[in-house]
This record gives structure tokens, C-alpha cells and sequence, in this order.
């Protein structure tokens, strides 16, 4: 009897823990939807075109509607050489890719959301400068979706909680 009740109070208080499914009611959410009515600003240079492409691969988008929010950001890409030889050459280095952005409600321009985001990877620096400058560049590639993904549920987090009010 002992154990029943137990269980009980168990199942109440996991119940109450708090945690609620992000997307919960699929496409006609209001996370969903808020996320069809975002737009992206232009970022300039290879990892502002890198991740534009990101978010638009995770940011549905509605042509029969109007854009509500625009996604302002801005893009610090840096490498830094971690490992040195006794010759001085380098055999490690970090790619850094941040982000500062800011979602704007179009309708008065406010800021709604103002974050950052960021990722760094490692590198191996090879005799072959061909082989680094690709690995450099995959490297961009992967930080790009890593920090794409931070900012979009950044951005359902918001939507939900504005849902919710």
C-alpha cells in the first residue's frame, strides 16, 4: 500500500516538474508559427552567406504571410593558432564563430531579443595547405549550423514564452 502511494505522489510531482514540449500542437503552434514570420537581414561575407543559408534551412517560411520579426546579425569569425613548433610554425588552431543578434518586431521596431551565440572547433594544420584551408572551411560550415541552431530555439524559447502571456 506503502508503494502505491509512493508511486502516486511520484507521478504529481513529476507532473508538475514544469517541463512542456517546445513544439507542442505541430505546424499550427505558436512556436511554429512565430518562426514562419521571421525574416534575415543580409549578413555580408562567406560565413554571413554560410549562415544565412543555416537559419533558412530552419526557419519555415510562409510566402502567404508577412514577415512580423526581423533577425539582425551580427558575425565575428576568427582563427587562432594554438600549437607551435620550435620553428614557430603552427599545428593547432581554433576557428571561433559568434554571434550578436537581435530580433525586431517590424510593426513599431523594437527589439524583442537581443543574444549571443557561439561555437569554436579545432583544427589540425597539415603540411599540405590545401588539406588546412578545407578543414578551415568545413570547420565554418559546422559552426555556422552549430550557432544557427542556438539562435532558432533561442528564438522558439522566445516564442513560446510571449505564447504563454
Amino acid at each position: 500500500m506503502k508503494r502505491i502511494a509512493l508511486l502516486g505522489l511520484m507521478t504529481l510531482a513529476l507532473s508538475g516538474c514544469g517541463l512542456h514540449p517546445l513544439y507542442a500542437g505541430g505546424s499550427s503552434s505558436p512556436v511554429v508559427q512565430a518562426l514562419t514570420q521571421v525574416e534575415i537581414a543580409p549578413i555580408p561575407g562567406k560565413s554571413g552567406f554560410l549562415m544565412t543559408n543555416a537559419l533558412r534551412d530552419r526557419l519555415p517560411r510562409r510566402s502567404d504571410q508577412p514577415a512580423v520579426y526581423r533577425l539582425e546579425i551580427k558575425l565575428d569569425d576568427s582563427i587562432q593558432g594554438l600549437g607551435v613548433r620550435r620553428d614557430d610554425t603552427i599545428t593547432r588552431e581554433r576557428r571561433t564563430l559568434r554571434a550578436r543578434y537581435q530580433l525586431v518586431d517590424l510593426s513599431d521596431g523594437e527589439v524583442v531579443l537581443d543574444a549571443t551565440s557561439g561555437s569554436d572547433a579545432g583544427i589540425d594544420v597539415v603540411n599540405s595547405e590545401y588539406a588546412t584551408i578545407a578543414a578551415e572551411n568545413s570547420a565554418l560550415e559546422r559552426l555556422s549550423e552549430i550557432v544557427a541552431d542556438q539562435i532558432v530555439t533561442r528564438i522558439a524559447i522566445y516564442a513560446r514564452r510571449t505564447a504563454q502571456k
